[in-house]
């Protein structure tokens, strides 16, 4: 939120999965310098549900939530995004026929009241277009975690990896299309710190755990 004003959002989506993607990648030279990586590469298979992956999760996402700060405050953003929990489930469920029990769907229901308070303001701009911009990111981002668990027998690094560096090409080449200027280096070298951690370690972590869930 804080580096929202100092780029563009979709230049800033850009930067953050370009930190990420970079993040990862010196982290993928590290392991294989060490001989511990061990992990079952990406197959040629893979690659139609890594583009909506990089589609659904790297690009829509990001931009969608770039977009939905600028209007809206870090506060009510974070509680807006447990959206993205409830998209989950119900793609799960309705789409790849997932078991859900009553407790479950209370709960879901619950959280997506909430978010539907949080995010009406009364008026039809302002925080209003901020929170169904947040709410895309989260139905894309639930996209993304249906898809990824397809493949989270793979590499976790090796898939994070890839996301970010094509998400943040992907992502920087719109925002300067569209007319993005860059910042200082400051800015550049912060939002890529907070990819690396916010969207690369994290997103491998979420791999790893999706093998036991």
């Amino acid at each position: 939120k804080a580096l929202n004003g100092a780029l563009p959002p979709v230049l800033l989506a850009g930067v953050l999965y370009l930190g990420s993607g970079t993040g990862l990648w010196f982290l993928s030279r590290v392991q294989r310098a060490r001989g511990i990586s061990g992990e079952a590469p990406l197959r040629r298979a893979d690659v139609p549900w890594l583009a909506a992956i990089v589609l659904a999760g790297g690009v829509c996402g990001p931009a969608l939530l770039m977009l939905g700060l600028a209007t809206t405050s870090a506060s009510a953003s974070s509680l807006l995004l447990n959206l993205e929990g409830v998209f989950t489930l119900g793609i799960a469920w309705i789409v790849f026929r997932e078991n859900v029990d009553a407790r479950v769907g209370l709960g879901a229901g619950a959280i997506l009241l909430a978010a539907g308070l949080l995010s009406w303001s009364g008026r039809t701009t302002g925080t209003g277009w901020g929170g169904l911009a947040i709410a895309g990111a989260c139905l894309a981002w639930a996209i993304d975690n249906n898809l990824t668990r397809r493949l989270s027998a793979s590499d976790p690094v090796q898939l994070a990896t890839i996301k970010g560096l094509a998400a943040g090409v992907i992502n920087v080449s719109l925002g300067v299309a569209v007319g993005g200027k860059w910042p200082g280096s400051g800015v550049i070298v912060a939002a890529a710190a907070i990819g690396s951690a916010g969207y690369g370690v994290s997103l491998v972590c979420f791999i790893l755990a999706l093998r036991h869930l």
